[in-house]
């Protein structure tokens, strides 16, 4: 049988409870008379496939129990079991597991096909041979960092703001550094995937237009897995935290060797680089040579927005030795990044909400802890005024954006957008840590396309901050609450890539901001938050 027509029996109290109560609120509210039940069963396929609703056994259940008696029969059949006298007690059993017989066999019997991943994009060339031009403060940053790495203590941090080619002009003194080294490793570490990927992409851009040999790329994130004791002696490695922390935490002796073939260090967003874990990698691989050089790359030198010890910690770490933007003429270098096009010039706005009313416990953490409880952010997920609002502004900004970014406040609240907006006709996906690795990839290729002249939307939650370049970003939302100015710096920093750099002349930063919280409302002086901390 057809499984649309199996689907055309769900009543509306299951279609809202396979959909979830609070999409269904929302959607009526927007708009009463499209929260029809074939609207809720369109938008229930676009939330769960087909393929999802056989093969996950809650909502399996469910959609079985639509069946008539002889059709159960027929099913049991189909995959070649008996019928007893409850048919449905024998299929409510079964053990359906993705790409098994059994499972290929029961969307069979619906007409279903299953789903294809989309194949990875193809791995960049592991060969790279060599120009790749710098603004000129990018030229005057990267000569000042090398000089400093050059001499004792051999570290310096690069603050440059967010959009202004820190990566780019790291990459730079990466090469310069390989071409006077013809021996051992260049260490790339980033915490996230992304960050991973944009850091190989952009070496092979450097190092084949400022190479002077051919040289390796080592991928250690992810899918890639790490050398044994046969570790290479040289090229350019890039390297997931997390992965070497866990091998280091196996076989120090690992982590030693490494060190012992390292020349340089590069830290992706340094402000992470004093957490226990980390810092732990990081000194363990200088210590094992004189003169190997530690680069940290942040566009917030400090680790929070009023904790003066741990910023002055990080300071420390990298001996107070700090290189930023100068600019003649300029107090802060934003205001020329902006003025010269290659920054986009930001206009603030805000959506104030009272939000939830909050318990003792919540109160108390909200105090005590570094950023918003995780409670409390489920609480502003289900705020029903909260998500109308959102959306609304959401709707308004794709008037006038074909690009938009919207932070969620949790994982649901990003799916349950992005349901919202593409009722409304309005091109959208989400993206979260638990999409899988081939669905979030795809979602940010569709969302980046230069081909595509329509608006399209991007949620998020717990990605995108970092590592991600979509130049053409002109809007973003940020619907999450946050104490931590360097959060709140990473999802403005995705809207405000100007056009020297590929991006826009103006960019819209819209702010839900829950006046029972705090949280930031612009990031105007944000780069200069933290200098006191660097004074030597």
């Amino acid at each position: 049988m057809k499984f649309s027509d199996l689907l055309s029996r769900a009543d509306g109290s299951l279609l809202q409870d396979l959909i979830g109560a609070s999409v269904v609120q929302l959607l009526f509210a927007l708009d009463q008379e499209r929260a029809s039940p074939s609207s809720l069963r369109s938008i229930l396929l676009e939330l769960h496939p087909a393929p999802e609703l056989l093969l996950t056994r809650a909502m399996r259940l469910q959609m079985l129990d639509l069946l008539r008696p002889a059709e159960a029969v027929d099913l049991l059949g189909h995959l070649s079991i008996a019928p007893g006298r409850d048919p449905f007690a024998q299929l409510a059993s079964l053990d359906v597991r993705r790409g098994s017989g059994v499972a290929t066999l029961l969307l069979s019997f619906f007409g279903v096909a299953e789903l294809e991943k989309e194949p990875p994009p193809p791995t960049p060339a592991c060969e790279v041979e060599g120009g790749y031009q710098l603004f000129p403060h990018q030229r005057t940053a990267a000569l000042s960092a090398s000089r400093m790495l050059a001499a004792a203590p051999h570290r310096v941090l690069l603050h440059m703001p967010t959009g202004s080619g820190k990566t780019r002009t790291a990459m730079s003194l990466v090469a310069g550094h390989m071409r006077s080294t013809e021996e051992g490793l260049v260490l790339w570490l980033a915490a996230a995937e992304e960050l991973c990927d944009q850091a190989a992409e952009e070496f092979t851009k450097a190092w084949s237009r400022l190479g002077n040999r051919t040289t390796p790329i080592h991928r250690w994130w992810g899918a890639h897995t790490l050398p044994g004791g046969d570790l290479p002696r040289e090229g350019f490695a890039v390297a997931g935290l997390a992965r070497i922390y866990s091998r280091a935490i196996r076989d120090p002796a690992w982590l030693a060797r490494l060190g012992d073939r390292t020349t340089l260090i590069v830290f992706d967003e340094a402000h992470q680089a004093i957490a226990r874990t980390y810092r732990h990698i990081v000194e363990a691989l200088v210590a094992r040579r004189d003169g190997v050089g530690l680069l940290g790359l942040t566009a917030t030198p400090g680790r929070t927005w009023n904790d003066v010890d741990a910023d002055a910690e990080l300071a420390e770490f990298f001996s107070k030795q700090k290189v930023t933007l100068q600019i003649p003429g300029y107090k802060n270098p934003v205001e020329y990044l902006v003025e010269e096009g290659y920054l986009a010039r930001p206009s603030y706005k805000t959506i104030e909400h009272q939000g939830p009313e909050l318990t003792e416990l919540e109160r108390g953490s909200l105090a005590s802890q570094l950023d918003i409880p995780t409670s409390v952010l489920r609480k502003l997920a289900d705020d029903h005024l909260r998500n109308l609002y959102i959306a609304n502004a959401v709707r308004a900004l794709a008037r006038r954006h074909r690009r938009i970014i919207v932070f969620s406040t949790t994982v649901e609240h990003a799916e349950i957008l992005a349901v919202v907006l593409r009722f409304h006709g309005i091109p959208t996906r989400s993206v979260t840590a638990a999409t899988p690795g081939d669905e979030r990839s795809a979602a940010i290729r569709w969302y980046k396309s230069h081909a595509a002249d329509e608006t399209r939307v991007l949620t998020n939650f717990g990605v995108l901050t970092t590592g991600f370049d979509a130049p053409k970003t002109s809007a973003t939302l940020i619907a999450r609450p946050t104490k931590s100015l360097v959060l709140y710096s990473q999802m403005v920093g995705r809207a405000i890539r100007g056009e020297l750099a590929g991006g826009n002349r103006e960019a819209e930063i819209v702010t839900v901001v829950d006046t029972a919280l705090p949280g930031f409302r612009s990031i105007s002086e944000a780069f200069s938050n933290w200098e006191d901390v660097w004074q030597q």
